[in-house]
């Protein structure tokens, strides 16, 4: 069965002078968030901005499917603590997101450090945000095993 999300957003004035507000997501667990074309592009001076949305979801999307296939190996994680950094930039074709860094560090008891890399690079093709992206996003990983 597919599982539809939802989230609501309204805009108030131009695309440089105004701004909106993330209203609300299907879930409840979060709502009156700002956003302004200024937090994309400038400092975010306490808005938010849809990269910003898009690393958390990518951040949260890449952990979970991490530790599926850690899972799978027969080595699940006590912890992984993943980053993402989505880059916005002007191109010749106008502004886009150009790439997702990700960043995993994790404590895995029966892993290597070499089993752990091949999980994150697997998992960087195959969590379903990077499937979203891919083709059109530069996705790349950098994986640390901890003690």
């Amino acid at each position: 069965m597919a599982a539809i999300r939802t989230a609501e957003v309204t805009w108030e004035g131009d695309l440089l002078t105004g701004g909106g507000t993330v209203e609300r997501v299907g879930s409840g667990v979060f709502g009156g968030l700002p956003v302004s074309w200024a937090s994309r592009t400038e400092t975010p001076k306490g808005r938010t901005s849809p990269e910003e949305l898009l690393a958390a979801a990518h951040a949260s999307c890449f952990a979970m499917a991490m530790s599926g296939g850690l899972a799978r190996a027969g080595t699940p994680p006590m912890r992984l603590t993943v980053s993402a950094a989505v880059t916005f930039d002007k191109r010749d074709d106008g502004w886009r997101v150009t790439s997702s860094a990700l960043t995993v560090r994790g404590t895995v008891p029966g892993a290597t450090a070499e089993s752990f890399a091949a999980e994150a690079e697997a998992t960087k093709t195959g969590c379903p945000i990077s499937k979203a992206l891919a083709g059109n996003v530069e996705v790349s990983v950098e994986a640390t095993l901890e003690a």
